[in-house]
């Protein structure tokens, strides 16, 4: 017997003219509970998962056929049995080594697998490295819902080794579930509430408000459509209105010059500016690149810190006693001129002092603070070659993602029964 696995393979929402532009507002009276790695996110999630009743709506770019993706898979397929909707969307590249009879299972079981961009090696090799669907979100019954940067995968637990992650994501109970709820359907292609309709439910002040106040939680996503620079405008914005501090925790930080002159003229100033970046990386060009700006930082007063216990994965900033965010996104050329990313804007004290502590700790138990260089002559080259690469890694992948073998498009699936 043949089993046919959806795949969606776009930049684009579904052609549904409901699912598109959206555009979510600030909501208030949210709970959000940070979730530092897997030891506190995959509890929590499966728990959710264990308990739902009606649907699951799933997306994530890594999902691994190790010990944390087969106790998911187990979940998601138990959850089908029982009668709950379930929609799970992959990416292409992040899943690529998913076994058919893996996806065999989930499908026949009743669950509504999309793949997106899925392309079959060249030469051993995969080719559709640029536009991902990089984002992490889950969303349970439409009352529950989590997102940030961890992925299915074991290397997101302490005891995967040296080599495990560190990351961060949140659990959000609320009306901003509705948002994420709404975003996440509309994505994975199924029917959505109309958009007058939707729209009349929304509490809507203004997108970026400083109205004081605990639990706003608002979501913004990254697409290749009209919403290509929201989550570095929020990030632009936030440092524009800085006044006391800073905290960046960044993977890949590679970000454009409106960016790094927002970081800089709030150093400036006066605002106390940290970076935490990756000191032992999963990739090494992600350290050199982000080395490359450091001088540029540095001199203007921005403490930059590398994390050296192991890689860093996070997404994280928050800015004074109130801002912060979460998410997929990382501040280099990917995420922030290519990938799907989405995350969540969050003004809460509480939430903000907690993620301002756990960062802290990070920085002053696990870090090395990077010294100012303080020979011009060494300066000036340093300056001059990151110039340079900062412009080719810019502009390389929009360049590469034009190439046929980059474009999402649609290629059936089929897992036929010699391949289990």
């Amino acid at each position: 017997m043949n089993v046919a696995v959806d795949h969606i393979a776009t930049d684009q929402p579904p052609d549904d003219s409901k699912a598109r532009d959206l555009d979510y507002g600030w909501q208030s009276g949210n709970q959000v509970q940070l979730l530092e790695n897997g030891e506190a996110y995959f509890p929590a999630v499966f728990e959710a998962l264990r308990g739902a009743e009606r649907e699951i709506l799933l997306e994530t770019f890594i999902l691994f056929e190790d010990k944390v993706g087969v106790e998911l898979h187990s979940i998601l397929i138990e959850a089908a049995k029982r009668g709950v909707k379930v929609v799970v969307s992959l990416d292409g590249f992040g899943c690529g080594e998913l076994s058919p009879g893996f996806l065999r299972e989930l499908a026949e079981a009743g669950v509504m697998v999309q793949m997106f961009d899925p392309a079959p090696k060249t030469l051993g090799i995969r080719t559709n490295w640029f536009r991902r669907l990089h984002r992490k979100i889950v969303v349970v019954d439409a009352r529950v819902a989590f997102i940030g940067g961890i992925n299915f995968s074991a290397d997101h637990l302490a005891d995967f080794g040296p080599e495990a992650k560190q990351d961060y994501s949140v659990q959000v109970i609320g009306p901003a579930v509705a948002d994420l709820h709404h975003f996440a359907l509309a994505q994975s292609g199924r029917q959505v509430r109309s958009r007058r309709g939707w729209r009349r439910r929304q509490q809507r002040p203004s997108p970026w408000t400083n109205e004081p106040g605990d639990g706003l939680v608002r979501l913004i996503y990254r697409d290749n459509i009209q919403h290509r620079d929201d989550i570095e405008d929020a990030y632009i914005h936030a440092l524009s209105q800085a006044r006391q501090r800073v905290v960046i925790a960044n993977a890949y930080f590679f970000p454009g010059y409106r960016l790094l002159r927002e970081i800089r003229n709030a150093a400036r100033r006066g605002v106390h500016v940290q970076l935490i970046m990756q000191g032992q990386p999963d990739v090494l060009l992600a350290k050199l690149a982000a080395r490359m700006l450091y001088d540029y930082l540095l001199k203007d007063g921005v403490v930059i810190h590398e994390y050296c216990q192991r890689p860093l994965h996070g997404k994280v900033a928050l800015v004074d006693d109130e801002w912060s965010t979460v998410g997929s996104s990382n501040l280099d050329p990917l995420s922030l001129a290519l990938n799907l990313e989405a995350n969540v804007l969050i003004r809460d004290q509480a939430f903000n002092q907690q993620l301002y502590e756990r960062l802290e700790a990070l920085a002053h138990n696990h870090c090395q603070t990077m010294p100012e260089k303080r020979k011009p002559r060494l300066w000036l080259w340093r300056l001059t070659v990151g110039f340079l690469v900062f412009h080719v890694m810019r502009h390389f992948p929009v360049l590469a993602s034009w190439l046929p073998a980059h474009k999402p498009r649609l290629k059936p699936f089929e897992a036929t029964p010699h391949d289990v």
